[in-house]
């Protein structure tokens, strides 16, 4: 059974009949479409090819359907006979309009650049990179097409699906012959390039990958430039950690990218040849990544979608952090009263996604909201449940805004007093301490942390410390922790600043303690190596819904939780002290195993 525009077809030829007739009456009308179909009527397929080459999004929907159009078992179960069931969804308006950008690019030669920005997740690389790729080469629209991709392997990855397209697609095969043939010679008696970066195809056209590290100045094939360029993915998040890294990916693209083939030609005031198409397709990654100021760029014609689809004036936080005052009391909205549930330290993992589901569930009407592409998006578990976890990957890769850099990253920063935090069992302990070598008004704060993994997986800050010290001072204060939190095992000392110097000294002040003399711990001091707000952001989304808990009786709990919100990212923050502490005390407590002790019973005891 195939589905296509709420009608179902138990043949293929059912409903490549219908599909044709569709869109020869778009482009005609119904009368031209009728007597065509009834003068192609032995073989259809030549004037489906004919149609194809005028209209990407039919040729995408009559040659390709196995990839885009649903099909399943027919009503009553049994297998169809001449169709294969997939497991393609149902495509939204956004991606017949992806297919309009191209007839643009490629038929009707209006635009020369695209930036096609889309959600992670959204076939843009099936609909605009396979697809046309396909398209360009069935019809020779292009000679030399030149992929390019973040990695050579993700480029290789792109290049196989087109291959396995002109391999197994027997439409295509049977129409426009087999592209794609190693046996095959050319007029010189040479064999036809096909390997894992190139494709030499029988009718005269070329295919070829390159990664975003690899230079493409003076690309050529036999003496022809790139007649297009696909850039899908063209950036990593390497090349966005620094300004001059993204610096450096946008102008690698504006003086070799957009460099790479020719410009259009023209006599006598008529265009007699094209220029070069440049497409860029990707996500947004950082406010000033290559997508992002491709989008600015005036040159491109820009699409930029997002997962939700908004209304004027509304934004995400409005969806799932609503709430409202009635009466003067305040009452939290479905959305906030759901992640209340999903974050709820008094149940158990499985427990709270189950019954915040279950929320979900009963309120479905009340809380649905319009997403891009419903066929693919659940609301709650592809969406609420991922812009909870990491708010940060959700803005970015779901909804294409990285316009919240330069915004404080906690919203919220969940605390406890110590008795009610003791109630818990705890199953590990370490103190997590960040050094700071001066004490002058500019200097950092010393920040010291114990924190403890519960059984319920949340972890608790049961002690704190945030001051200005000596190296002394510190050493000693390091001590008074360690002899008030008796149960740590591990110990972290960031290495940067004191080169493991203040290891050795507060070892030698343990053994001088009454309390501590004897005990052992486990330390690690390590250089941090790893990018600070990218090692932060593992713990921005933890924070905010309350999965690492402050003591509030310490004495410096209260300047600690506001050093905490008023985070926004080194650049712009002066003190990131306590959670540069507490992210790294998260990251490694991970790690700590825990040796569970083995007692070993008489068996007497049972009577054996």
């Amino acid at each position: 059974m195939i589905y296509f525009d709420n009608k179902q077809f138990d043949t293929e030829i059912k409903y490549d009949v219908y599909l044709l007739k569709k869109y020869l009456t778009e482009h005609y009308d119904e009368d031209t479409a009728i007597a065509l179909l009834k003068n192609n009527s032995s073989d259809i397929d030549k004037l489906a090819e004919a149609l194809g080459e005028i209209d990407v999004e039919f040729f995408c929907l009559y040659f390709m359907s196995d990839t885009f159009v649903p099909k399943g078992v027919n009503d009553d179960g049994s297998y169809p006979e001449d169709h294969t069931p997939n497991v393609a969804r149902t495509l939204s308006r956004g991606h017949y309009e992806l297919w309009d950008i191209a007839n643009e690019i490629f038929i009707e030669d209006k635009r020369d650049k695209a930036a096609i920005i889309e959600p992670r997740g959204y076939a843009k690389t099936t609909i605009f990179d396979m697809a046309v790729s396909v398209y360009l080469h069935c019809y020779k629209k292009s000679l030399f097409t030149l992929l390019g991709a973040k990695t050579d392997t993700d480029a290789t990855q792109f290049l196989d699906s087109i291959k396995k397209v002109f391999n197994e697609n027997k439409k295509i095969i049977k129409n426009f012959g087999k592209l794609i043939d190693i046996k095959a010679t050319k007029v010189n008696g040479e064999r036809y390039t096909v390997n894992a970066n190139e494709v030499e195809f029988t009718n005269g056209t070329y295919i070829r990958t390159v990664g975003s590290g690899t230079s493409v100045r003076g690309a050529n094939w036999g003496g022809i430039r790139p007649t297009v360029f696909i850039g899908d993915d063209f950036q990593d998040e390497k090349n966005i950690l620094t300004d001059a890294a993204r610096e450096k990916q946008y102008s690698k693209w504006t003086k070799e990218v957009e460099e790479v083939g020719d410009k259009a030609v023209y006599r006598n005031g008529k265009k007699i040849k094209a220029a070069t198409k440049i497409i860029a397709i990707g996500t947004v990654l950082h406010i000033d990544c290559l997508m992002s100021k491709l989008a600015r760029n005036n040159d491109y014609y820009t699409v930029l979608r997002r997962a939700i689809i908004l209304e004027p004036g509304q934004t995400v936080e409005d969806i799932f952090e609503y709430g409202e005052t009635i009466e003067g009391e305040y009452k939290p909205g479905l959305w906030l009263q759901c992640h209340d549930i999903y974050f709820d330290e008094k149940l158990n993992e499985d427990e709270r996604k189950e019954k915040a589901r279950q929320f979900y569930e009963d309120h479905k009407e009340e809380m649905q909201f319009e997403t891009w592409w419903p066929e693919k998006w659940d609301c709650f578990n592809d969406l609420a449940i991922k812009y909870w976890e990491n708010r940060a990957a959700f803005m970015s890769e779901l909804m294409n805004d990285a316009s919240s850099i330069g915004e404080k990253w906690f919203k919220s920063v969940a605390t406890r007093a110590k008795e009610e935090i003791e109630n818990h069992t705890f199953t590990k302990t370490m103190l997590s301490i960040d050094p700071a070598s001066t004490t002058n008004k500019k200097s950092d704060f010393t920040a010291m942390a114990v924190g403890s993994k519960a059984t319920n997986d949340f972890t608790y800050i049961r002690d704190l410390l945030m001051k200005k010290l000596g190296y002394e001072q510190y050493c000693k204060k390091a001590v008074e922790i360690l002899e008030r939190n008796l149960d740590v095992t591990h110990i972290n000392i960031e290495r940067n600043t004191f080169q493991g110097a203040d290891v050795v000294r507060i070892k030698e002040l343990i053994t001088e303690s009454p309390i501590l003399k004897g005990k052992k711990y486990e330390w690690i001091n390590e250089m941090q190596k790893k990018n600070k707000d990218e090692k932060i952001s593992t713990v921005v989304d933890p924070m905010n819904n309350g999965q690492i808990i402050i003591c509030s009786d310490c004495e410096d709990s209260k300047e600690a939780v506001k050093q905490i919100l008023e985070f926004q990212g080194q650049l712009y923050t002066p003190h990131d002290d306590m959670i540069d502490c507490i992210s790294e005390l998260e990251n490694k407590i991970k790690t700590i195993k825990v040796t569970t002790t083995v007692k070993i019973l008489d068996r007497k005891n049972f009577g054996l």
